[in-house]
C-alpha cells in the first residue's frame, strides 16, 4: 500500500490521485496540511531523491517564498530542512508519494507510469 500526502485544493493532487484510482492502484491518502510525512519518509524521499532536500519542497509555493527559503537551501542541514518539512505541510512538494519501492514528489505521469 502506497501513502499520498496530497492537498484537496491543489489540481495536480486530484489528477494525481485519478490517476492511481483509474489504474486500481492501491493508496490512503493524508491530507498534508494535518499531517506531514514522518521522518523515516523524508529520509527514504530524500535517498529517491539522491540527497537533493530541495527536491523535497514546494519551491512554487507561497509559504516557501514567504520564508525567503531559495537563500537558505544551500546552508540549511537535512534536519533543519526536515523540522521546516515536518511542520509545514504546505512546504512540502505535493503529491508526496510513498511506500514499497515508490518514492515520488510531484505527478509526471510518464515519471509515475515506469514507477508502478
Amino acid at each position: 500500500m502506497i501513502r499520498v500526502y496530497s492537498y484537496a485544493k491543489c489540481s495536480t493532487c486530484r489528477k494525481a490521485l485519478a490517476w492511481l484510482t483509474e489504474r486500481g492502484i492501491e493508496h490512503e491518502v493524508r491530507e498534508i496540511k494535518e499531517e506531514q510525512p514522518t521522518q523515516e519518509e523524508l529520509q527514504q524521499m530524500l535517498a529517491a531523491k539522491e540527497g537533493e532536500i530541495r527536491k523535497l519542497f514546494n519551491t512554487s509555493g507561497m509559504d516557501y517564498r514567504a520564508m525567503g527559503l531559495k537563500d537558505q537551501m544551500g546552508s540549511m542541514s537535512e534536519a533543519e530542512a526536515f523540522a521546516l518539512l515536518q511542520g509545514n505541510g504546505m512546504l512540502v512538494k505535493r503529491p508526496f508519494v510513498i511506500g514499497e519501492g515508490v518514492a515520488l514528489t510531484g505527478f509526471r505521469e510518464k515519471e509515475w507510469e515506469t514507477s508502478f
